[in-house]
């Protein structure tokens, strides 16, 4: 009697869920803030740094910000401002560089990552300063933009947390995110 409450009450929350995944497309069972990515890209990136410098990678990297704009002008796009420093860790001195990257690209949901990305991307605006050189990066975007680009390939700015019920659900279903301003939204994925 014990397994058959506990199983019709699960298959109550299965039910329930679907209910919510199916409604009216206009609202968005679940949806993730602007603020929510600027907090999961740095740990990212802290994370990201760690693992390169217990690989001996003689780089290391910091973001002092991380500025998120989903949606801008009604585009379906994510506009990311970041602020930080890049060091290189050589003959043991530390010789860090400010950098600024302004850059744009699609969010795009990966369902078997259960993770968003950003893709085609584009750089808007970049700049430098250290001991050494200040200014705009120009002379080397291509290098930084493929650098941007790969960790970026790599590296979701979102992935659900399969330790949440609700996110786990929403990961066994065909899903797909909408940017809209403020906001990217999971919506059933058109099949």
């Amino acid at each position: 009697m014990m397994n058959k409450l506990h199983l019709s009450g699960l298959w109550g929350m299965v039910f329930l869920a679907l209910a919510l995944f199916s409604g009216c497309a206009s609202i968005s069972p679940y949806a993730i803030s602007e603020g929510e990515l600027e907090r999961h890209l740095q740990d990212v990136v802290r994370d990201y740094d760690r693992t390169q410098l217990k690989n001996g990678s003689p780089l290391s990297l910091s973001l002092d910000s991380a500025d998120v704009t989903l949606g801008p002008d009604g585009r379906d796009v994510a506009v990311i401002d970041v602020r930080g420093q890049v060091a290189l860790n050589a003959f043991l001195a530390k010789l860090p560089v400010d950098i600024a990257l302004k850059i744009e690209g699609a969010p795009v949901y990966d369902s078997k990552e259960k993770a968003i990305y950003i893709r085609r991307i584009k750089l808007l605006e970049s700049s430098i300063d250290s001991g050494f050189f200040k200014g705009d990066l120009a002379p080397v975007t291509d290098s930084v933009m493929r650098v941007v680009a790969q960790m970026l390939e790599t590296m979701p700015v979102y992935r659900l947390d399969d330790t949440n019920l609700a996110q786990r659900m929403f990961g066994m279903v065909p899903l797909d995110i909408r940017v809209v301003p403020g906001r990217l939204e999971f919506v059933m994925a058109d099949k």
